[in-house]
């Protein structure tokens, strides 16, 4: 197997010749003439008895070849791309040039990186602020430790209330005969949650455990079985258990409980600053979307669309993932949501733009500025994917090429370059402090001879969504 020729063809695109040597070619032949004769029938042979000669004659001499080419493609075109040391982005197009006494040749029609052309990538302009911590914060956080640490009590003394549990039975009719679906046993229902239809759970409040009673509802118009849709129903119910929700009280006791700490005060101290943290690290990722924005409009390339389409497979293959991580396939989802593999594709094209224009972005930029990874961050980088995964490094370097790894930290040491080399908005940043500060001072009364008294002006906040 070997290269033969490579030829540039229009923007982007080059076709990589190359061959597979007769011998080689030959000896596949047979191994594909052995394991299929005895699926060929022959008259006057038994089923796999023929000879190769009269198989070729009936069916044609090259019967064996399409199944040895496809054998022997994957590894002869994967030589000949790396020794081409084109840097290809698609998938091939194959062509068979010629089969003949010295072997075959064949011929891959790819897409390679494009030319890239940067400019102005030091000095970008970026705003980064740091949200301050406030008492709401702290609180939420607070709040959520005390749902965590709740205590789940029976009731027993009392009847159902709103933001009870209640485990109950029930059946549904209409028109006086039991629907499909209506029916369910030891079914725990948050009573004010709007989990049923509407009416519901308001009328098991008041309620108390052992009661059989009926509830009287209506469907929605818009509900989604024709069949019930608008319709009155009465539910059979029976109130078998009522839970409530004991959320433990803030003071030094729950902060044993629930951190590592003696005091309310060193848990709320400890969580403003995991928040704060959290908040500098939001900054700093904002600073960096600032600047693969710069980087993509600075951007000067004509992209090849199967770059696009192969990381909207990326994404689309990602995304696969992590539904079977939460217990469902894509395969579900789609059957669910009613969409379709390519309408998803599409949906993740923009993205993919995106992400492939700043990856070539980012690479030029580090071939400009001659960045270099050494062994030992290379081995660094291993060392923390393993720790990642939990994996053995050996595994992970089985998995990774280094060189595929060093463009990545490459990569990464040109985002590092480009932020160190940015800007920040330092007026609009002192503007925001100065709200912040008055936002904290208290209203301050003047001489009452004068009769005005100044007013507390809030600092807007900038709800930043992101998507994932």
């Amino acid at each position: 197997m070997s290269l033969k020729n490579v030829t540039k063809k229009e923007k982007n695109v080059v076709e990589i010749e190359f061959s597979i040597e007769k011998k080689v070619f030959d000896e596949e032949v047979s191994r594909v003439f052995k394991k299929n004769a005895a699926k060929l029938n022959v008259p006057g042979f038994r089923k796999g008895k023929a000879p190769r000669s009269i198989i070729e004659k009936m069916y044609g001499k090259g019967v064996f070849y399409d199944d040895a080419i496809n054998n022997l493609l994957p590894a002869a075109y994967t030589e000949a791309a790396k020794e081409s040391k084109e840097e290809i982005v698609s998938q091939p197009e194959f062509e068979i040039v010629s089969i003949d006494d010295n072997g075959v040749v064949l011929k891959a029609t790819v897409y390679v990186k494009p030319e890239v052309e940067i400019e102005g990538y030091k000095g970008i302009e970026v705003e980064k602020t740091v949200k301050r911590v406030t008492a709401d914060d702290i609180n939420r956080e607070l709040e959520n430790a005390r749902q965590r640490n709740a205590r789940t009590l029976d009731v027993t003394d009392r009847a159902a209330q709103l933001g009870d549990n209640a485990i109950i039975d029930y059946e549904g009719f209409a028109d006086g005969i039991a629907f499909e679906g209506g029916k369910g046993e030891n079914h725990d229902l948050k009573l004010g949650s709007g989990q049923f239809i509407p009416g519901f759970e308001d009328q098991i409040v008041g309620h108390n455990v052992g009661d059989a009673f009926d509830v009287n509802v209506t469907f929605p118009e818009e509900y989604h079985a024709d069949n019930l849709a608008g319709k009155p129903a009465v539910f059979k119910v029976v109130l078998r258990e009522l839970k409530t929700t004991e959320l433990p009280e803030l003071n030094d006791d729950f902060a044993k409980d629930a951190s590592e700490f003696d005091t309310l005060d060193e848990y709320k101290a400890d969580i403003k600053a995991k928040i704060q943290e959290r908040n500098k690290k939001e900054a700093e990722n904002h600073v960096e979307e600032q600047i693969i924005d710069t980087l993509v409009e600075k951007l000067k390339a004509d992209i090849p669309e199967a770059m696009v389409e192969a990381e909207a497979e990326n994404l689309l293959r990602d995304y696969d993932n992590n539904l079977r991580m939460q217990g469902m396939s894509l395969a579900d989802f789609v059957k669910y949501t009613g969409m379709s593999l390519d309408s998803m594709r599409e949906q993740f094209k923009p993205r993919a733009e995106r992400q492939v224009k700043t990856r070539l972005a980012l690479e030029k930029i580090a071939e400009l500025e001659k960045i270099e990874v050494s062994e030992k961050e290379l081995e660094d980088e291993y060392n923390r994917i393993a720790a990642m995964y939990s994996i053995d490094v050996a595994e992970v370097k089985k998995s990774i090429e280094d060189e595929n790894l060093k463009k990545d930290i490459a990569v990464q040491k040109a985002v590092d370059l480009v932020k160190a080399e940015s800007v920040v908005a330092k007026a609009k940043a002192k503007k925001e402090a100065k709200a912040e500060e008055s936002e904290e001072k208290p209203a301050v009364k003047k001489p009452a001879a004068k009769k005005t008294t100044t007013t507390k002006k809030t600092a807007a906040k900038k709800a930043e969504d992101k998507a994932e």
